[in-house]
């Protein structure tokens, strides 16, 4: 008994490509006419609910054809399992594709999750970094506004008596200039005015000491008042 492809897949509760493949390996007996491949099944492994496929005027014929078309057998048979593998490869192909077109999707998934990911890392360091400008804005006005409270506006005769009580208690060394400025709780400004006056003096005027870059002041043998005056 002989079946076509889609016959013999149907008989046997198998898929056509499995059919194919063993047709490519030569696992069943087949034969070819007008282009059609039949494949060729002895009737005792004919399952018994598909006897009513059988074809017997063309299964009789059958080994006649066979035997004596050979060669044109031979030739049509080359070019049917051209067929089989072209039919494959195109079902593979498309396979492939799929695949591929898959592969594709989950890359995509991949760069979206990592896009919203930096941006998401992005926008809580530009908010901690928000958060730290603002606490040290604060920071900087509040010792802004304790330094004004705690400066007060000398003039000389308020600084006068200072610098002459300040003396003995502190040392009969020279003051380095700086820290001693420092320590009469001037503003900057004002403590910049006696910087420059000291500078301007130095050279020309005994009073102003320098040592390693620095202006000292010798307070135990010199009176500074002018120089430190407050304009």
């Amino acid at each position: 008994m002989r079946f076509t492809i889609d016959e013999y897949s149907k008989a046997y509760s198998i898929s056509a490509e499995m059919v194919h493949s063993r047709l490519r390996r030569n696992r069943l007996n087949y034969i070819v006419e007008d282009e059609i491949t039949f494949i060729v099944v002895p009737k005792h492994q004919v399952p018994a609910h598909v006897n009513n496929l059988s074809t017997p005027s063309k299964d009789s014929m059958a080994p006649k054809q066979a035997s004596s078309s050979t060669p044109i057998e031979k030739k049509t048979t080359v070019a049917t399992v051209i067929g089989l593998y072209q039919k494959e490869n195109h079902y593979l192909k498309m396979k492939i594709d799929k695949l591929e077109a898959k592969v594709d999707r989950l890359v995509q998934d991949k760069e979206n999750l990592l896009q919203d990911e930096r941006k998401r890392i992005e926008k809580v360091y530009k908010d901690k970094d928000t958060q730290l400008k603002s606490i040290l804005e604060l920071i900087n006005i509040k010792l802004i506004q304790e330094n004004q409270t705690h400066i007060p506006l000398a003039s000389i005769d308020e600084i006068q008596p200072h610098i002459q009580e300040e003396i003995p208690v502190l040392s009969s060394e020279p003051l380095e200039l700086k820290s001693y400025l420092r320590s009469l709780n001037l503003k900057s400004s004002q403590r910049k005015v006696i910087k420059r006056r000291f500078a301007e003096a130095f050279g020309s005027d005994s009073r102003v000491l320098l040592k390693n870059g620095l202006f000292y002041l010798d307070i135990s043998r010199y009176d500074y008042s002018d120089l430190l005056k407050i304009s």
